[in-house]
């Protein structure tokens, strides 16, 4: 006769999500907020300024177009727009990260509040990590390493807002830019399906010349425009070719 072992405390899964603090992932993006503090430093931002859009907007590439839209004289409105209409590339990762949280007695409302703090860091380590986690503890797993890395990446940004602009420009450029390097090659690497891949290689390449060609709208084109071609290409290249499979 063999004894069932007791399941793990939710305690347990929240601290093991912690640990992923000391993954490479999460270490890139605390180098990464480190080159963020030079650039609000140098952009007239104030700490406090700083450490509330860590807490509040979260994902980097946010908060460089808030304070690029904010240096420029914008409106108040623009940089609302400018700001939701960037984060809308996270819908997909919050759509694939949900249902593979959810369990059957999870309150739709944490559900809501976790999806906050759904970055490509966080949806990386996640969609990595989660499988090894029973599904009881996957809400605390993913909770324990998302809060902790916002946490942690709001006091580095003050801490460091001070100390940055000792820096030579050239150090804290490349801090900066760690985490562009690191998203292209997280992407291509988790990437399940051909047509991310497509979409990818379209969007290298069209990306540089479209900013040459229309600027301001380089962006929209190569987003729109570039997944479209790769859902075609895809579908009439790349799976047409696969040998459909034949029930027996």
């Amino acid at each position: 006769m063999t004894l069932q072992q007791p399941a793990l405390s939710q305690s347990h899964w929240f601290f093991m999500g912690v640990r992923g603090l000391f993954s490479l992932p999460a270490l890139i993006l605390m180098v990464s907020f480190v080159g963020f503090s030079a650039f609000a430093l140098e952009s007239g931002v104030s700490r406090e300024q700083a450490m509330f859009m860590t807490a509040i907007v979260w994902a980097l590439p946010a908060k460089l177009i808030l304070i690029g839209m904010m240096s420029s004289g914008a409106n108040l409105l623009a940089c609302f727009a400018a700001v939701c209409l960037s984060s809308i590339r996270m819908m997909p990762m919050v759509a694939s990260l949900v249902p593979e949280m959810r369990g059957r007695r999870t309150p739709t409302w944490l559900l809501l509040f976790l999806s906050h703090f759904v970055a490509i860091t966080a949806w990386v380590y996640a969609m990595g990590n989660l499988k090894t986690v029973p599904r009881e503890g996957r809400v605390a797993f993913f909770a324990g390493f998302s809060l902790t890395l916002v946490a942690i990446n709001t006091m580095l940004v003050g801490l460091c807002y001070g100390l940055v602009s000792a820096f030579p420009p050239l150090v804290a450029a490349t801090l900066f830019f760690l985490t562009p390097i690191y998203f292209v090659v997280s992407i291509w690497a988790t990437a399940q399906h051909s047509v991310v891949k497509v979409a990818f290689v379209i969007g290298i390449v069209s990306g540089p010349l479209l900013a040459l060609l229309a600027p301001g709208f380089d962006i929209l084109i190569a987003g729109l425009g570039g997944g479209t071609l790769a859902y075609l290409v895809d579908r009439h290249f790349i799976r047409a070719r696969k040998p459909k499979r034949v029930d027996t």
